[in-house]
């Protein structure tokens, strides 16, 4: 995948970030769930965050292999969350089964990294 589709970063917490960009369809779902796969089982990092803030659309396949990664940071001891979802990727994927508490929505007059939960 291109470096401009998909960022990977560290925080100084440990923290790491998933940037996707764009359009996350079929031709990123092998490349996301190894990526996601391999930073939970392997890095095991404290938080996993998704940020879809420059996401524009998700399709079925990736909706489903984001649900799976909640699924598998629990067995792992991973937090996984997914950041700044678009309303209807959020209804999307509440209805696919992440739980509300995983989803979390940037606060336009808060500084980065704090969270309005919603």
């Amino acid at each position: 995948m291109r470096a401009q589709s998909l960022e990977v970063r560290t925080r100084p917490d440990g923290s790491v970030i998933i940037h996707p960009h764009g359009s996350v369809g079929l031709d990123k779902a092998v490349e996301l769930r190894q990526l996601l796969v391999h930073t939970v089982r392997h890095v095991r990092p404290l938080r996993l965050i998704l940020d879809l803030t420059d996401v524009g659309t998700i399709d079925a396949i990736n909706v489903g292999t984001l649900v799976a990664a909640c699924n598998l940071g629990d067995d792992h001891q991973v937090a996984v969350f997914v950041d700044n979802p678009t309303p209807d990727l959020a209804d999307r994927l509440r209805a696919a089964g992440v739980p509300p508490q995983r989803l979390r929505h940037a606060s336009r007059a808060e500084s980065p990294g704090r969270y309005d939960f919603r």
